[in-house]
């Protein structure tokens, strides 16, 4: 037998924004997988919309109201997944937020909102999880969701895009400093996908064939192409990956903007 498993039966995942769009389809596939799944964002209503699908699939979804922004809210949420199930075994890191300003019209406001958003909670909240899976001496995933913005330059979003790129680098430094604990951290570094956040600009034709025009592929991307590489990096299948990013990007790092 050379094929190892795609499953997460009996695993337990964190998934931050998980209220909607990408941070949803990233939970309810944990759950298709198998996991029971800790679900984080600000707004209470869309993440119980989440968890019904969760548990529609049979699975565990538990609520977690939560700015992580905020060090005693991660630190809070963090303890509460592992007080509910003991343990922890998959951490996705999504929640982000971008602000298209031209670089000479980026405010401070909107500098700080972006990093403490995209890079600090990123941070924050693998580092809570990162005690916890040293701790239970079986190790864990760390996935982070970058961006392709992380490793070619658009244009607008210089702030966003230097958080992404600082996360790929995060990455592979939580990578080198964690495998002895049997962690294996990774990032995923979308092109355009559909979704709630997106529609309005997908709805612009000259938009939609400016990226179809860098794209190889000549398409935008569907959540379910997302949700594999994650329960990929996630699963038994991933177990010898670790630093790396994974561009799920219909080829797009590999034309340029």
């Amino acid at each position: 037998m050379f094929l190892p498993s795609f499953r997460l039966d009996g695993k337990v995942g964190i998934v931050t924004g998980a209220g909607r769009g990408i941070g949803r389809a990233l939970a309810i596939g944990l759950a298709e997988a198998g996991a029971d799944v800790a679900l984080l964002a600000r707004t209470k209503e869309d993440l119980e919309t989440t968890a019904h699908a969760v548990q529609k699939l049979g699975r565990r979804a538990l609520v977690l109201p939560v700015d992580i922004t905020k060090r005693e809210q991660v630190n809070t949420a963090v303890q509460n997944v592992y007080l509910e199930w003991g343990k922890i075994d998959v951490l996705i890191n999504n929640a982000g937020m971008n602000i298209r300003s031209q670089a000479l019209d980026v405010t401070d406001e909107e500098w700080q909102t972006i990093m403490d958003t995209n890079l600090k909670s990123s941070f924050m909240v693998s580092q809570e999880v990162g005690k916890v899976m040293k701790d239970q001496h079986h190790g864990g995933r760390i996935i982070n969701i970058s961006s392709v913005a992380g490793h070619v330059a658009l244009r607008t979003g210089v702030v966003y895009a230097a958080t992404k790129a600082a996360l790929i680098q995060m990455t592979k430094v939580l990578a080198l400093e964690w495998g002895k604990y049997g962690i294996n951290v990774n990032s995923i570094g979308p092109w355009y996908f559909k979704t709630p956040l997106t529609e309005k600009l997908l709805a612009d034709e000259e938009y939609v064939n400016d990226i179809l025009a860098v794209t190889p592929l000549k398409r935008i991307g569907e959540l379910p192409e997302l949700v594999g590489p994650a329960v990929f990096l996630s699963s038994d299948a991933g177990s010898y990956v670790s630093g790396q990013t994974l561009f799920v990007d219909g080829g797009m790092t590999i034309h340029g903007f």
